[in-house]
């Protein structure tokens, strides 16, 4: 099995540091599938990745073509839509790929295509941001993924795993799969949202002692609902996060404080909401989460 066409849906940070490898590599074998009301502006106005601007073929709905990979790179709340936006390019064999926040994207995009093969995957270490003039970053970081078990490796995540490697996108597959999911989800349900609120650079994160608490506290919430579903999360994956993000570079930013900077819509449905949701349903009190959804949502409100 070789991955011969790819494309990619969701060009925002994430999707265009992989979407720039992936053109840079394939050339006409990459697309980005977009709605068709954009493609047009997109065709002519490319992505800014560095102030290098590239212009990869962008296809959308009434375009006749399958895939042999599709990446998602969108928000959460694009899911719907997307999944809607790629229905004409899922062919029988098209492998799909999440690179989504949070802990519900590849089990959704599962239910649309059940006779796909759907991974797992999610972007570490990355620090993209999007400015006015397009999108900077200085480090790629690296692309986990692939079935919930890779104790062996399926034919799909070999396949992948070598598209990866030629597009020079840094990869790396797991055991467990969900355990790495969780682990990420963890993080952002921390960081980013307690970022949100303050409006804390990386560096404050850590250094800020009130900070620190609310990071530490969110984390344990999702913690305590792991380890209620026999999710193999830990007490030291909190404090690996709490040294990471003290090595963070200092005035960078999470993707929901850029959001919330510039008054567009969040995740916090997926992060905070998820909590809830799910301490509700095992009876696990998430009053950390409660507030910070609460604070985020009504800060939506009034932008």
């Amino acid at each position: 099995m070789k991955i011969k066409k790819t494309a990619l849906i969701g060009m925002g940070a994430i999707g265009t540091v992989y979407g720039k490898l992936l053109h840079d590599r394939f050339g006409d074998n990459f697309k980005v599938i977009a709605g068709k009301s954009r493609k047009e502006r997109l065709q002519k106005s490319g992505f800014t990745l560095n102030g290098e601007t590239f212009y990869p073929q962008i296809v959308s709905v009434g375009d006749e073509e399958n895939f042999d990979l599709i990446i998602f790179c969108v928000k959460n709340y694009q899911l719907e839509e997307a999944l809607e936006d790629v229905k004409t390019f899922v062919g029988d064999n098209t492998i799909l790929i999440t690179f989504l926040n949070g802990v519900t994207a590849r089990d959704r995009i599962s239910k649309a295509f059940p006779r796909n093969k759907a991974l797992y995957g999610l972007s570490m270490k990355i620090d993209a941001i999007r400015t006015e003039e397009g999108i900077v970053n200085t480090v790629n970081g690296e692309i986990h993924f692939g079935e919930a078990d890779n104790t062996v490796i399926s034919p799909e995540v070999k396949a992948v795993q070598e598209c990866f490697n030629e597009a020079g996108i840094e990869n790396i597959v797991f055991p467990d799969m969900i355990r790495m999911i969780w682990k990420k989800f963890m993080l952002n349900v921390g960081v980013n949202q307690v970022t949100a609120v303050t409006r804390a650079p990386y560096g404050k994160v850590t250094h800020v002692k009130t900070n620190l608490v609310l990071f530490r506290e969110a984390m344990k919430e999702v913690l305590a609902i792991a380890k209620a579903q026999n999710i193999d999360l830990r007490e030291e994956d909190v404090e690996e996060f709490v040294t990471l993000m003290s090595n963070f570079s200092p005035m960078g930013k999470t993707s929901m404080l850029q959001d919330i900077e510039a008054k567009r819509k969040t995740e916090v449905d997926y992060f905070a909401g998820t909590v809830i949701e799910m301490g509700n349903k095992l009876n696990i009190p998430t009053p950390v989460n409660f507030v910070l959804y609460n604070i985020i949502k009504s800060l939506e409100e009034m932008y």
